[in-house]
């Protein structure tokens, strides 16, 4: 089984903002590729009830399914390669590949059966090692919506998070309230759905 904690801290940002990130960091645009993460849930989000989300995030032509749950510090990731063919299986509701992920969903006792692909978000995201950490520039695509998003994934959350705040502090950033990828996709489909 492949399984990580995720410790990150992000901030949302304007498209002025990203842009004089990328300036600083000298990212250009050849430095970006693009992922496409597929979420999915029940028709009553129970997996969202249990603070954990789904998806398939597709990479060029690779498949990972992941299942994120609360950990004692930030989130457990649950990770398994997949097949093309088992993601079409998952997205058209034909049945679910077996492994480890399916295994931590039953654990969660949230009926498999009835998780339904949501949609997908695109991501066009760089990446350059950042004092301790990763810094991610996610320019990101989904429901016609677009945002930006600085995130800084860390091992160690105590430095991770001074470093983080000190980064935004330099850029004149006000840190905002930024919920995960997943919860902004599900509101917006939520607010669409209305």
């Amino acid at each position: 089984m492949s399984t990580e904690i995720e410790i990150e801290f992000k901030n949302i940002v304007t498209a002025h903002e990203f842009k004089q990130f990328l300036a600083a960091f000298k990212i250009l645009p050849e430095d970006f590729w693009s992922q496409d993460n597929l979420y999915f849930d029940t028709s009553n989000f129970a997996l969202k009830e249990k603070h954990s989300a789904l998806r398939i995030r597709k990479k060029k032509q690779q498949f990972e399914l992941t299942l994120k749950t609360p950990a004692k510090e930030g989130l457990l990731e649950t990770n398994q390669l997949i097949s093309e063919f088992e993601a079409t299986r998952m997205i058209n509701n034909e049945s679910f590949p077996k492994g480890d992920v399916l295994q931590q969903i039953q654990a969660l006792q949230v009926p498999y059966e009835e998780i339904v692909y949501f949609g997908t978000l695109t991501t066009k995201r760089a990446e350059i090692p950042y004092l301790d950490g990763l810094l991610v520039f996610d320019h990101n695509f989904y429901l016609n919506e677009e945002d930006f998003e600085i995130e800084y994934e860390v091992k160690e959350p105590v430095a991770g998070e001074q470093n983080f705040m000190n980064l935004m502090k330099k850029f004149n950033v006000p840190l905002r309230p930024v919920k995960n990828k997943v919860r902004r996709f599900y509101e917006t489909k939520k607010n669409i759905t209305k």
